[in-house]
């Protein structure tokens, strides 16, 4: 039985380009270290490694790694920066325990930083904040604290100080023991003393110490007046009160330094181990029926309970495809067999293994706290939760957003369109939020994704990864359907050859939904006019219906029926002629009722240096764009607002064109909007023509 306690589940998260893999990478190293000894990497295995990653497009580092610190075991979970790549981010965030958030010393908390915080606030993840590239042009640790205040609304507990700043960084002063680290310039991590901080830091050093300690204090009523009485708790109370108020995430404990020169990433070990939680202090996982309702289960931790695992991520590499599971309660062992609760279906557990920073080890078990891989798995796809077959329960259920955008591709050499197919096919596994269709009209393969961005990575994936080219139609918008108006309306459906016939009479009501409702069906049919077991066929024959929407053909959504009254025959009636007398209804009723519409709005972040701001403000009301809100920071001005998605391709190319290089933006789906005259009538006549052609 291995002690939980000595567990830690981490991720590190950031926005792209905050140094993310770079600390990663030295964590590794320092870890590792403590495995191999005597193996120093010189400096340059951080580039090498970069250069690989980018020439074959893949991580090289696991999503998963383990290594050990101060004789405990840390998990670290590698998640990606990108909004596009949300799900990924949801995933990984439920099998942390806890978090490293790293900024930019110099850049400080960028849009997608905040995204990723608040998707880490949502999930409750504890954190400690990690500031770094504070040997940069421009690094200001205390910017980015107050940045931390003031953009994320949260509570940075400043823990170390820095010295020096920009070339002159040296190391760090902890403010609990008053004792400065200072690293040499060798670049080595272990290379660094212990000594007195420098004088002239003495008020700063006393000054925010106080702060800490009057934060700390405040989660424990006792050692608060003693504190108010004048007397100081020890460093080890301190710290009990500090890894408190993490968990309940009431602060985050703050670190600073520079990945890339090897400087204070041993105190963010150190804070992980101290003030992180462990697998058992973390809210257990509810348990949920197929419909996603919690039946009021949880997965406690404990090795002794069935067992409930998630798949969090899916891998192919050069030994078949590696699913990496969290195992939330029970055992899993070499030979078990396994419930999927998505597909129903059970799995025969072949080889489990764990990563260690760059080996492999085989294991022949795991238990609750672990997180491992398990090579060679089936249908498994990510966000499936795998479980004892005598006791079964669902970790979550598989709920993914409809993609917004598609492209069409075709592979340039007509006899890849094998390999195409494989490739996909791999690639859905990998990500649930990412989807194909064919058309069958054109044999066109069509993708469909979050955004731009998510669709251009998938093709690079292709072409790197999988050595397919592809041609890459027009990015396409999925707009929808929609009605305005309420009309009552009636449809009688009569066919009468030989034998017995159809029949079937429906009155009814269609109206237009709340937004986002999708399609609703009531009855309000009495006296048996209709009988009961007949409404369902009715709703069905709706519902198949709104697939095609009768402006262009989109998806119809938010819209409700009302059955008042009809007329059966007691012979000729059946479920398919209601049925068919509701598809009948739907193209009869729907053309009258004000059909419109409706196209995905999206949430636009952008960041723009003040010069430009007058510039990007005018562009995006080019756009059809919405302006929300804007806020000045120190570097630039943040602009949100919220713009139709037809309008927002290839915006990344004229924003950096605008603000010289500059400008950032993160976008989202938000909704969908109906859509303006001159614009439906443009996308309806396209549609259609396109349509007309295939």
């Amino acid at each position: 039985m291995t002690d939980l306690s000595k567990y830690r589940n981490i991720g590190i998260f950031a926005h792209v380009d905050a140094g993310k893999t770079t600390t990663t990478e030295r964590i590794l190293k320092l870890t590792g270290k403590i495995h191999k000894t005597g193996e120093v990497h010189d400096g340059e295995a951080t580039t090498d490694f970069m250069e690989q990653e980018a020439e074959r497009g893949i991580t090289i580092q696991s999503a998963a790694t383990s290594c050990e610190w101060d004789g405990h075991r840390m998990n670290i979970i590698d998640t990606p920066g990108h909004v596009d790549f949300t799900i990924e981010v949801y995933r990984s965030l439920k099998v942390l325990d806890g978090g490293v958030g790293v900024f930019c010393g110099s850049g400080g908390v960028e849009p997608q930083s905040e995204t990723n915080w608040r998707y880490a606030n949502d999930s409750e993840v504890a954190r400690v904040i990690f500031v770094n590239k504070l040997d940069r042009m421009g690094a200001d640790f205390y910017r980015v604290v107050k940045q931390v205040e003031d953009v994320l609304g949260a509570n940075p507990l400043v823990m170390v100080l820095p010295i020096g700043i920009e070339d002159d960084f040296k190391g760090v002063v902890d403010l609990l023991s008053r004792k400065a680290y200072v690293w040499d310039d060798s670049g080595l991590p272990e290379n660094f003393t212990v000594e007195e901080p420098p004088a002239e830091m003495a008020d700063a050093i006393e000054e925010w110490r106080e702060k800490l300690i009057e934060t700390a204090v405040e989660q424990d009523d006792e050692l608060m007046e003693q504190y108010l009485e004048g007397e100081e708790p020890s460093v080890d109370d301190i710290k009990r009160c500090i890894r408190k108020g993490t968990i309940a995430l009431d602060f985050f404990p703050t670190y600073c330094g520079s990945a890339f020169k090897n400087k204070g990433i041993q105190l963010v070990l150190d804070a992980v181990v101290d003030f992180l939680p462990d697998p058992t202090e973390v809210k257990p996982q509810p348990e949920t029926d197929e419909e996603g309702n919690e039946t009021g289960e949880f997965a406690i931790v404990d090795p002794a309970k069935p067992l409930r695992a998630l798949a969090f991520k899916i891998m192919d590499d050069r030994f078949g495809a590696l699913t990496f599971i969290r195992i939330y309660s029970g055992k899993l062992n070499k030979g078990d067999t396994v419930l999927n609760t998505f597909t129903g279906k059970t799995e025969r557990i072949g080889r489990i293994v764990e990563m260690h920073a760059d080996e492999r080890i085989e294991l022949n078990g795991a238990q609750a706290g672990d997180i491992v891989a398990v090579i060679g798995m089936k249908n498994v796809q990510t966000g499936h939760t795998l479980c004892d077959p005598k006791a079964p329960a669902t970790l979550e259920p598989m709920v993914f957003p409809d993609p917004v955008i598609s492209i069409a591709v075709a592979p340039k050499d007509k006899g890849a369109s094998e390999k195409l197919g494989i490739a996909i096919g791999k690639m859905i596994q990998e990500d649930p939020s990412f989807r194909v269709e064919t058309d069958e009209d054109s044999g066109e393969t069509i993708l469909k994704g979050m955004g731009e961005l998510h669709l251009d990575i998938k093709i690079d994936i292709l072409k790197r990864t999988h050595g397919v080219e592809v041609d890459v139609g027009k990015p396409q918008v999925a707009y929808r359907e929609t009605i305005t108006q309420r009309i009552e309306d009636s449809y009688t459906h009569k066919k009468q050859t030989g034998g017995s016939g159809q029949f079937a009479k429906i009155d009814y009501v269609v109206e237009p939904g709340e937004a986002g409702s999708g399609y609703e069906f009531e009855s309000k049919v009495t006296g048996g006019n209709i009988p009961r077991e007949f409404w369902p066929a009715v709703s069905k024959g709706f519902e198949l219906s709104m697939e095609k929407g009768v402006l262009a053909g989109y998806p119809c959504l938010d819209f409700k029926v009302v059955l008042m009254d009809g007329g059966y025959h007691p012979v000729d009636s059946s479920a398919v002629a209601y049925e068919l007398a509701a598809r009948a209804a739907y193209r009869q009723t729907m053309p009258k009722a004000g059909a419109q519409l409706m196209e995905p709005i999206m949430k636009v972040d952008v960041f723009t240096p003040e010069d430009h701001v007058g510039d990007v403000i005018g562009d995006l009301n080019r756009r059809r764009g919405m302006i929300q809100g804007q806020e000045a920071g120190t570097t630039g001005v943040r602009i949100k607002a919220e713009a139709p998605l037809s309008d927002m391709f290839g915006y990344i190319g004229d924003l950096r064109t605008m603000t010289s290089g500059r400008g950032q933006f993160s976008m989202e789906f938000s909704h969908y909007a109906p859509c303006p005259k001159n614009v439906a009538d443009e996308v309806i006549k396209e549609t259609l023509e396109r349509n007309a052609k295939k």
